[in-house]
């Protein structure tokens, strides 16, 4: 599957595919023969992995010093910055915002959720979804892998999507009921998904940290992990585990970020809940995750039940009001109530 190249943004700026010469890891010329072998046997294939794996995985992984390997990102992120794949370390506020006036979104099917989410899911930050079972985060996983394919003014990106499946709930069937009640052609869009089944969380931080290679061959702007937490919250019981587990998810959060702003796509979480015992008054059910995925999430929605309707309330944004839509299921996907 490879998808029709991107290499200019709304924005203009430069962006360069991954088997660009300035992106080669030999184009950094503090890595010669030698050290290029380590780094791809350890799987760094550009110079953007430096930055996204950084520099305590980059010594783990290759057996490099820690200060040769630090020495190496920092050479790294200088030169996304010159080709302005990532922003400079000092930028005025003024170009972020114009920049961010450009910010590239998918459509979620729904114009109620595009208009919580300022426009629908963004890309260059992860957007977490969290709620009891049956309240839609898997249908809208699926509906966004769909119209992801669209083009940008029917609210897509026109290109694919990787699903990372912790929980096996990715059914290509639902992909097909999808198009076809779209009037989409259902084979070209199975074609563009790429799913990724984890079966652990060992696996799942290998699935993601072979993310970057797959990012660039396939033009992927979507990615999706459903669910963040499960293998987790599965592997590691009770309090005794509880620091290992925190500290395993938090890494895991922050590659997805980082692969989210050096790659310039959109990251969807779903999240599990729990019930606080504590809890006296109003709602006792909270996410799974603590602080740790609270302060990683760039947006955090929580879905609950309404009848035949779903609502979605905006908990945390960096801009967003706190507030409540509704929207619904259907064959389509996600979409407005009638």
């Amino acid at each position: 599957m490879v998808l029709e190249d991107a290499d200019n943004d709304v924005t203009g700026e430069r962006h360069k595919p991954s088997n660009s010469n300035e992106l080669m890891l030999d184009s950094l010329e503090d890595i010669g023969p030698t050290t290029k072998g380590f780094l791809e046997q350890a799987g760094f294939k550009s110079i953007k992995d430096l930055i996204v794996r950084g520099p305590a995985d980059v010594s783990e992984a290759t057996g490099m010093q820690i200060e040769k390997s630090v020495y190496l990102c920092n050479k790294a992120r200088s030169r996304l910055e010159e080709i302005g794949i990532i922003e400079k370390s000092f930028t005025k506020a003024t170009a972020l915002y114009e920049k961010r006036k450009n910010e590239e979104r998918i459509s979620t099917g729904s114009k109620n959720l595009d208009d919580l989410f300022g426009g629908g899911i963004e890309t260059r930050a992860i957007t977490e979804i969290y709620g009891e079972y049956g309240t839609g985060k898997t249908q809208l996983c699926h509906t966004l892998c769909v119209l992801v394919n669209l083009e940008k003014p029917k609210g897509g990106l026109k290109s694919g999507a990787l699903y990372i499946d912790t929980e096996n709930t990715f059914r290509p069937e639902r992909i097909v009921s999808i198009a076809q009640a779209r009037n989409l052609d259902p084979d070209r869009i199975l074609d563009n998904i790429l799913v990724a089944k984890a079966y652990n969380s060992a696996h799942q931080e290998l699935i993601i940290e072979q993310t970057g290679p797959v990012i660039d061959a396939n033009n992927i702007k979507l990615i999706v992990v459903d669910s963040a937490v499960a293998h987790y919250r599965a592997e590691f019981l009770g309090r005794a585990t509880l620091s290992e587990r925190q500290q395993k998810l938090n890494k895991f959060m922050h590659l997805l970020l980082r692969i989210s702003e050096t790659y310039g796509v959109a990251v969807l979480a779903t999240n599990q809940i729990q019930s606080s015992p504590d809890s006296i008054f109003g709602d006792a059910l909270r996410p799974i995750g603590g602080h740790v995925v609270a302060h990683t999430s760039t947006y955090r929605v929580y879905l609950k039940r309404s009848g035949k309707n779903r609502i979605a309330r905006m908990v945390d944004s960096p801009y967003h009001p706190e507030r409540e839509v509704l929207f619904t299921l259907a064959e389509s996907g996600v979409e407005d109530p009638v």
